[in-house]
């Protein structure tokens, strides 16, 4: 029996802030992603991280004063792409994240959709909110 509708990928977000995250939820759903889950903080985080049921993940660098970066070790440990998401610059974060592609807020849609496209080559999805915001 053929396939018809190719896999979506599933996309974990980890932010603490409520409105940005159900931003971000919707920014990945218009895009073509499939919400994985949303966690606001460390403890629940790793917790889905262990679970799986998902593909890569949008992760703020600081979550309610906590570094998010247990969560890098976490996901490089197990092969899963991510994306750092902070208001920190890159250089203020001192390479906590050396392995994710970063991203300063705010940013627009399309920046976030390109950089999930980037981290997961076979989703490949073009927004429609490309030049929104």
């Amino acid at each position: 029996m053929p396939i018809d509708k190719q896999e979506r990928t599933r996309i974990l977000i980890i932010e603490d802030e409520p409105m940005l995250a159900l931003d971000l939820e919707e920014i990945i759903v218009d895009a073509g992603f499939k919400l994985a889950a949303i966690a606001g903080k460390l403890d629940k985080a790793l917790a889905l991280i262990e679970s799986g049921g998902f593909d890569a993940a949008i992760v703020d660098a600081n979550l309610a004063g906590v570094s998010a970066s247990p969560l890098a070790f976490e996901m490089t440990a197990r092969g899963l792409p991510f994306i750092v998401l902070s208001g920190y610059s890159s250089e203020q974060l001192q390479g906590a994240f050396p392995r994710a592609l970063f991203l300063q807020k705010p940013c627009r849609p399309d920046q976030i959709i390109q950089a999930l496209n980037t981290i997961c080559p076979s989703n490949k999805i073009v927004s429609n909110r490309s030049n929104q915001e």
